[in-house]
């Protein structure tokens, strides 16, 4: 089954930057296809997992958390819709935290953050190494991302929906990226 690749903390603010499409044409020969711009990767033939990490972490420019999931596990995320009672707004986003492993979170969901006041990030569920949420549009919201972190007691990295509904397409062999 494929692999699906998540970089934590890459390209974002200017740090640890790098092209994405470059590392996937490097990586071809496990038939690698890269997904937007934030470090995430569908591995077609992704062989044994400790090699592919290494390969991964060898053409890297910089020292950086890989996280990989089956892809049969963000299908199911795509099958189970956990938003299917958070309605698209255009102020809100809907996001998917992955947890470096399975993590435990110390108090009950739902969080909001901050907990008083106006919320700019709120979990609404976790699956294993996975939490949903929704955040608002605001210059405030990446401060409170950071929180899953230490709210899980494990590294996240963090993800739009719509970046899980395209990775669940390329793993279904649909839309233009299943060609590349």
């Amino acid at each position: 089954m494929a692999l699906v690749v998540f970089l934590r903390g890459v390209n974002v603010g200017g740090h640890r930057t790098f092209r994405p499409s470059v590392l996937a044409r490097e990586l071809n020969d496990y038939g690698v296809v890269n997904v937007g711009a934030a470090g995430t990767f569908v591995v077609r033939k992704p062989g044994s997992r400790a090699r592919f990490r290494a390969a991964v972490l060898r053409k890297l420019p910089f020292e950086a958390e890989v996280m990989l999931c089956e892809g049969r596990d963000l299908l199911r995320l795509e099958t189970d819709n956990p938003f299917e009672d958070e309605p698209s707004r255009p102020d809100r986003v809907r996001f998917v935290s992955i947890l470096a492993k399975g993590g435990r979170l110390r108090t009950p969901i739902p969080v909001t953050l901050p907990p008083t006041g106006q919320w700019f990030v709120r979990l609404i569920a976790s699956h294993n190494r996975f939490v949903f949420g929704v955040y608002r549009r605001h210059m405030k919201t990446i401060g409170y991302l950071g929180k899953i972190d230490r709210l899980f007691g494990v590294p996240a990295t963090t993800r739009n929906w719509n970046t899980i509904l395209a990775i669940a397409r390329i793993l279904k062999g649909q839309g233009r990226k299943a060609a590349d």
